[in-house]
């Protein structure tokens, strides 16, 4: 992809007199139900009284803690040392990622000795994010009930830490020279690191590239010390960049969730299904806990890692909640009009500004005991941080143009006292008044439901706000819809004020919605939220509306619609049931017409375009007998799957989408043989990488735990469930991206095959082993408000604990592997102390 100077001279008039990008969006209020007796919100203290931490701590089966505790902070506390127990070490090395000390313990490679340089780039690029120094300077800024949270936990963690010893810790981390005492700081850069995940932190590369110069001028240089070893670092990076490939590396994060009202549960209460596909590995992995501050707050749910005390997807007695991955855009990339002979500043119609530079340092291991120190400048607009590519994609920096990115996450503070202020909420309207005075939920959608049967639907990801005209141009100039079709990201003019950012999107300018039958996401925009109620009209950057659904999509809203049986409502078993029932919608979609012509074809061969002559008559009768389902005994789930990867709706789909009946269209398989052509290929990758057409799931797909050191466990655990791209709900993949398998701790690896055609790694990651799975449903749970509280079934796939030596490392995985179910989560005081397994009282004195 080359860039066009048409940004630059985008003129002006071509804007001129559009619209608001603000259609009529009024639709007809829901009958929402009023609490009939409303609770009474208790103050929570932040801070206890005296100077003493105390924290109950009761673990139940599968390892799961039930903290108790007077105050945030000593409910941090014991959720500091309860998670500790099961991830002290993962946290510690993402802690290293954010301070960017990884070339320190480890060198400047990934790939140790490869030249890769990924440790020095990511250690450069997470300090030119400046977050530990703006934590450091702005830390006393926070709200009194997220220092409460950090401190509380800090605290918790590194008593555990101490108590058990460097030496004695999990096998993953003990005695290495990388185990750290956490501070509050840290864990508040390390939360505005995070949030970054779906903006800067995909263009970390592209900062450490960027220099006003014409060759390697962004190469660091040494403070002091051996040169030799500086210029091998240096070669290395070089190389390295003439590799680079500019792509969107959070592409593959998602999830599904339905918030269930009062029309839609048999029940007539609240309900919901939380499904977020993340990675078994590394910071977005998720740690289930259960909060307890008696007579005030008690919530369920699950975290990602390092969350202080908090619950990011779960439910208390009065709301439940869960989050999909937006699809809003959560930056602009601006293209720079520099001035004359001068690369170093640029205009923004009348008004002058300058590119300034910060030096960064990072130490480097260069042999055993030794190191170095390498610096480098970054620059920054004043939007934010200057990119560019090293090779001809297009984002160069020349003596008319450069790019630079603005990020409306940047040094994003409300994380912790945005889903603190969700888990202490006792209604839908405390939720809704927590994202209009927080912006914490950075890059995901909200739904939740209340005991009333009353349910909500956000996008609240932030969002920068622009001029309407400006948001008009975004979604229809072709030359900006064509260049974020080609990058995955908005590319704008940076010299006209029209695009100049005017904060963040507010509240109450977000995409919702508030009804009494659902609101569902997974991961299309917000535009189908409910097929009753279509929205549209809010900002370009929350994505496209009117456009074909994923199938995952449509596969969610078909089971929405079916209901759970003949009253077509759900009760929390059959919530269950389609949560984990491992429906796929591409069957549905076009097995029954794809074997009709599988039938007809024979045995007569099809021909690829290598040539190959292929007999698919086989895969018939596989076809015609697929029942809809990625189940352990599913027969030719192979055969499915690679042809799913093959399958193009654009290709194989007559064109007949419906804008008004999106959930069914497009909908009709073209009679040309091209998806037939595309069958036969599906059957030659198998037959060519000796895998039977009507092979089991069970006996291809599965979980292998990787232990201390990263080698294999031995035990291939078998996995049900379909992938995405099959249309299924419940879905699993295989992921190597370094976004999303973000630790240095390390995991067995698995070796694609290549399709036989192309050459290349099978899209569907087929390994001689099988499908190894690394992703997908993790912490996923129904719930259901009764007359007795909160009702709920629940699994953590990849199971509550990192630490290859806990009892707690496999058992859930285990169990889903033998099941595929979910168990019962346990709220309800006296169900905890049937399940009991271990108990603490914490107590310290505050440090």
């Amino acid at each position: 992809m080359k860039l066009n100077p048409l940004l630059i001279g985008i003129a002006a008039a071509l804007l001129v007199g559009c619209n608001s990008d603000k259609d009529n969006n009024d639709t007809t209020a829901p009958v929402v139900t009023p609490d009939p007796d409303p609770v009474v919100k208790v103050n929570i203290p932040a801070f206890s009284e005296g100077n003493t931490l105390q924290a109950n701590v009761r673990w139940t089966t599968y390892g799961v803690p039930h903290i108790t505790a007077a105050n945030l902070e000593s409910l941090a506390f014991g959720a500091g040392f309860a998670y500790a127990k099961d991830h002290a070490c993962l946290l510690m090395d993402q802690i290293i990622k954010v301070r960017g000390e990884r070339s320190k313990y480890y060198g400047p490679d990934k790939v140790a000795g490869s030249g890769d340089s990924q440790h020095l780039i990511s250690d450069f690029g997470y300090k030119a994010l400046g977050v530990n120094e703006y934590a450091l300077q702005h830390y006393d800024e926070l709200n009194e009930d997220s220092r409460a949270h950090y401190e509380g936990f800090v605290q918790g963690f590194n008593k555990y830490v101490t108590d058990t010893g460097v030496e004695n810790l999990a096998p993953e981390c003990a005695s290495q020279p990388w185990v750290t005492q956490l501070t509050a700081q840290d864990m508040l850069a390390y939360s505005m690191a995070t949030v970054q995940l779906a903006s800067s932190a995909n263009f970390l590369e592209l900062a450490f590239f960027a220099n006003p110069g014409d060759s390697n001028e962004y190469l660091p240089v040494p403070m002091s010390g051996a040169p030799s070893a500086v210029s091998s670092i240096t070669n290395n990076i070089a190389q390295q960049a003439a590799q680079f490939k500019l792509e969107k590396k959070y592409k593959h994060l998602g999830s599904n969730g339905w918030g269930l009202g009062k029309d839609m549960m048999a029940n007539g209460k609240g309900g919901l299904l939380a499904n977020p596909h993340f990675p078994y590995e590394g910071n977005l992995r998720f740690w289930q806990s259960h909060l307890t501050i008696p007579g005030a707050m008690d919530v369920m749910g699950g975290s990602l890692q390092g969350m202080p005390g908090v619950i990011n997807i779960g439910f208390n007695e009065h709301v439940a909640w869960t989050h999909t991955f937006s699809t809003a855009r959560h930056f602009l990339i601006y293209q720079l009009a520099l001035n004359e002979n001068d690369r170093m500043s640029y205009s923004v119609e009348d008004e002058q500004y300058s590119i300034t530079e910060k030096v960064v340092t990072v130490e480097v291991a260069t042999g055993a005991g030794s190191t170095i120190e390498l610096s480098k400048p970054f620059y920054y607009s004043h939007h934010g941080l200057m990119l560019e590519t090293p090779v001809e994609n297009g984002l160069g920096w020349s003596d008319t143009q450069a790019f630079t990115i603005k990020d409306a996450n940047e040094f994003n503070m409300d994380v912790v006292a945005q889903w603190s202020a969700l888990n202490q909420a006792v209604s839908l309207e405390d939720m809704k008044a927590a994202f209009a005075e927080f912006d914490g939920v950075s890059f995901n959608n909200t739904m939740a439901a209340d005991k009333e049967g009353n349910v909500f639907y956000v996008d609240d990801s932030t969002v920068l706000k622009l001029d309407d005209q400006a948001n008009l141009a975004i979604r229809l100039q072709p030359e900006l819809v064509a260049l974020r079709e080609s990058v995955g990201f908005d590319i704008v003019p940076g010299n006209m004020k029209l695009f100049e950012s005017q904060g963040k999107v507010p509240f109450n300018e977000a995409p919702q919605l508030t009804r009494t039958d659902y609101v569902q996401n997974s991961n299309d925009s917000y535009w189908v939220t409910n097929l009753n109620e279509p929205l549209i009209g809010f900002a370009a950057q929350y994505g496209d509306v009117h456009k074909p659904l994923s199938l995952r999509t449509r596969m969610g809203l078909k089971l929405l619609q079916q209901g759970g049986g003949e009253d077509a409502k759900f009760t929390l078993d059959e919530l269950e049931q389609a949560l984990v029932g491992n429906h796929f919608y591409l069957e549905s979609l076009v097995f029954e017409e794809l074997a009709l012509q599988c039938f007809a074809q024979g045995d007569l061969p099809i021909e690829l375009s290598n040539g190959t002559q292929v007999d698919i008559s086989q895969a018939c009768d596989l076809l015609a007998n697929a029942d809809g389902k990625m189940n352990l005994d599913t027969q030719g789930a192979a055969l499915f799957r690679e042809f799913a990867h093959l399958f193009n709706a654009k290709e194989h789909l007559y064109d007949n989408f419906d804008v008004t009946n999106p959930a069914n269209t497009p909908n009709t398989l073209r009679k040309d043989k091209v998806a037939l052509t595309a069958l036969a290929h599906a059957v030659y990758n198998l037959q060519a990488n000796n895998v039977a057409l009507d092979s089991r799931l069970d006996e291809l797909q599965f979980v292998e735990k990787s232990l201390a050191g990263g080698s294999g466990s031995g035990e291939k655990l078998p996995w049900a469930g379909p992938m995405h791209v099959e249309g299924g709900f419940n879905v699993f993949r295989y992921d190597r991206s370094n976004l999303t398998r973000s630790t240095l701790i390390p995991y067995t690896d698995y070796a694609v095959l290549n399709d036989a055609v192309t050459g290349k790694p099978l899209a569907s990651n087929l390994t001689p082993q099988g499908y190894p799975v690394n992703y997908g449903s993790s912490w996923m749970f129904v719930m259901n408000f009764t007359e007795n509280g909160p009702e709920a079934k629940g699994l953590l796939t990849m199971s509550q604990s990192s630490d290859s030596h806990s009892e707690h490392f496999d058992d859930q995985s285990r169990y889903y592997s033998q099941s595929a179910k979910l168990r019962p989560l346990l709220f309800k005081d006296e169900d905890i102390e049937l399940n009991l397994i271990d108990e603490v009282d914490l107590s310290m004195t505050k440090q």
